[in-house]
């Protein structure tokens, strides 16, 4: 071959191995990929959800049990495992179209932010995860949480109205209106915000750092064991620096909310000034455990199934 023709096949090489080095995730490949992974996360994790959601709400004189695994134990005991997944229907329909809308969004805006080597920064990656957090608390969160809130309420009452399968909840639906369905929207964008910036600005950071430190390509996937360990870090972060906001989004979505508080501003002032400062990490620990597997679980998948769906 002459020089001429080596150099060329060069030039093609090198510019065959930038444009890989370019390539993002197919857009509808994110949003099948986030909604199996959002649906497995859902039905694994729910226990946890419920145990958070039912002490977020427990009053401060009753002497129920705030150990979530006590409370997890004795509601399994006392009314069956299927106590424990009230809600669950309406939650991981919510979570399959909010992880959908999550990655699709964060990928399309990480598209739009990332340099010309195919590169997010640190700042733009929080950034691009803000924007998926309120995407996908307007499409899909607000909505399924206020179903799923409201039905763990109800299962405390001495009398409950919405435990009677899918037609219970269409009644429940129906006695929300658009209203209660969206009741607690402004503290649910600031939790799924904070949590989307947070949590993928985190693991996308992280995941560049160790592609770095490896020589790996930016589109190179981490090992299963890796990628479920930077999620579950990713989920701790998320944890702490965030529950004050998903506290006050559970009291807002609560039964008879709108009769106890103004705004979401004044829920925040009455929770401080009548329960204290810590009762806004009350839930904080079976939210943990949540989270901690969801991390490892959402992102495992996510990426096995971007490799599935070729």
């Amino acid at each position: 071959m002459s020089t001429s023709a080596q150099k060329q096949n060069g030039v093609k090489k090198v510019s065959l191995h930038c444009e890989y080095l370019k390539i993002e995730p197919d857009p509808m490949k994110s949003f099948i990929a986030g909604g199996v992974a959002g649906a497995v996360e859902g039905v694994v994790t729910y226990p946890f959800e419920f145990a958070k959601t039912r002490l977020q709400l427990v009053d401060k004189s009753s002497k129920m049990s705030r150990n979530p695994l006590v409370l997890i134990t004795t509601v399994a005991r006392t009314q069956g495992i299927s106590a424990l997944y009230v809600g669950c229907p309406a939650f991981v329909v919510g979570n399959t179209a909010k992880a959908s809308v999550r990655f699709l969004g964060f990928d399309s805006i990480k598209r739009l932010l990332s340099d010309k080597d195919g590169k997010l920064s640190g700042p733009r990656g929080v950034l691009a995860g803000l924007g998926a957090g309120v995407l996908e608390s307007i499409v899909a969160v607000t909505p399924a949480e206020a179903i799923k809130t409201a039905m763990i309420d109800d299962k405390q009452s001495v009398n409950p109205k919405y435990q009677n399968g899918a037609g219970s909840t269409f009644r429940l639906v129906k006695d929300l209106g658009f209203k209660g369905l969206y009741a607690g929207l402004l503290p649910v964008m600031m939790r799924q915000g904070a949590n989307s910036a947070v949590r993928l600005g985190s693991y996308n950071s992280i995941k560049t750092f160790l592609q770095q430190l490896s020589g790996a390509r930016p589109d190179e996937p981490l090992s299963s064991g890796l990628t479920f360990l930077l999620g579950a870090f990713a989920g701790v972060v998320t944890v702490y620096t965030t529950m004050p906001i998903d506290t006050v989004k559970t009291r807002m979505q609560a039964l008879g909310a709108d009769k106890v508080y103004s705004s979401t501003f004044n829920c925040f002032a009455k929770i401080f000034k009548e329960e204290g400062l810590m009762t806004f990490w009350k839930g904080a620990t079976p939210r943990l455990g949540r989270l901690i597997l969801s991390g490892g679980i959402v992102f495992t998948i996510y990426e096995k199934m971007l490799i599935i769906l070729g």
